[in-house]
């Protein structure tokens, strides 16, 4: 019962935006620059990038009237089926954007889990990302179902007099219930196989999406984690013990990427892989040291650390990507030692080993 939000036949869409002020309208752009690739990844395509400077959140659209009946020509104009929106929108919000503009209407949270949908490969990822989906979607109910709030008559009818909506949310919450109980059991089998390797040295590798994760988990582990140059090619914890090349036996986690406005249903959902983290002796935190964005790329991941109270762990900072920007100087940090490497040439892999080794023969002395 995986929940397809955003496929239909090709999208072409228009990425909207509000922006407080001037001053943050650079800010907001960079944002939308990302909705783009996101957009991207989903299979649609971007018609264009519009951003509304406003002080105040229109309660009732979001944006202001005028605003919208700018988006509705365009959309009239160039034949554009989908609107998408860069932060949250109410339910109420959402209903009266698809009323007064003819088009579907959607936000970058509903984006975000419909791509987690469409990469989600095994059981515990499809259970986690369905779980997120009704969860967000039960609030919204009463605009999506409005059609059905209305009693049915004849055989078989006749009981305590729900309407079509009532049910709907009941069978909902049933399966949101249902789905639950079934991760609150793979939650325990995982817990089992944690305090087997508790004994071992466990690292995780965290960081933005698209940042090179698996590319250094391969690198290290002389897998063959599946890569691309997309975002979210990763949503399932991969874990090998290695020994091979190493003096110990230590064992790495390949975890999915954070993004900034992870819809928190996903990390609520996501919670029990995302202990892979929360169990790890070290932590690498991996960042694209190409990315222009960077800083902000890190500040979010430490964001969502802290979320799920990782952020006391011992961690490495590794500036991936530096095969593309040579030039690049480390952020300052005061609680960590930093790498340059490039994952995909192996460059700096060597001594990131070494600082891993070093610490894994730390935890082996007590």
């Amino acid at each position: 019962m995986v929940i397809e939000y955003a496929k239909a036949e090709k999208e072409n869409a228009i990425l909207v935006a509000v922006a407080a002020s001037t001053r943050v309208k650079q800010d907001v752009e960079n944002s939308l620059d990302e909705l783009k690739m996101l957009t991207i990844s989903s299979g649609a395509k971007v018609a264009e990038k519009r951003i509304q400077v406003r002080q105040r959140i229109n309660p009732a659209l979001y944006i202001g009237k005028g605003f919208a009946e700018q988006l509705k020509e365009a959309v009239t104009s160039e034949v554009c089926n989908c609107i998408i929106f860069d932060d949250t929108l109410t339910p109420a919000q959402q209903r009266n954007l698809e009323e007064k503009l003819e088009a579907k209407v959607i936000d970058r949270a509903i984006l975000i889990l419909d791509i987690f949908a469409s990469r989600a490969r095994t059981a515990a990822s499809r259970l986690q990302v369905e779980l997120a989906q009704l969860e967000y979607t039960l609030p919204r109910l009463t605009g999506a179902w409005v059609h059905f709030s209305r009693q049915y008559g004849g055989i078989g009818a006749k009981g305590p007099g729900e309407t079509q909506l009532e049910i709907d949310r009941r069978q909902v919450r049933a399966r949101i219930s249902h789905l639950k109980k079934k991760l609150e059991k793979l939650d325990k089998q995982r817990e089992t196989q944690r305090k087997k390797r508790h004994h071992q040295f466990n690292v995780a590798l965290v960081g933005y999406t698209n940042a090179g994760k698996s590319t250094l988990f391969n690198r290290l582990t002389k897998s063959e984690v599946k890569t691309a140059n997309m975002l979210f090619t990763t949503l399932d914890s991969t874990t090998r013990i290695m020994s091979s090349g190493y003096p110990c036996r230590i064992l790495f986690s390949d975890t999915v990427g954070f993004i900034k406005k992870l819809p928190h249903q996903l990390i609520e959902s996501f919670k029990s892989t995302l202990e892979e983290v929360k169990q790890a002796d070290l932590l690498l935190h991996v960042a694209d040291s190409s990315d222009v964005d960077i800083e902000e790329r890190v500040a979010q991941t430490k964001k969502v650390l802290s979320e799920i109270k990782a952020d006391k762990i011992p961690h490495l900072m590794v500036y991936n990507k530096i095969d593309k920007n040579h030039d690049f100087e480390p952020l300052p940090e005061n609680d960590s030692k930093d790498f340059k490497i490039s994952a995909i040439k192996g460059t700096g892999i060597n001594s990131l080993q070494a600082e891993i080794v070093a610490r894994s023969g730390r935890k082996a002395e007590y």
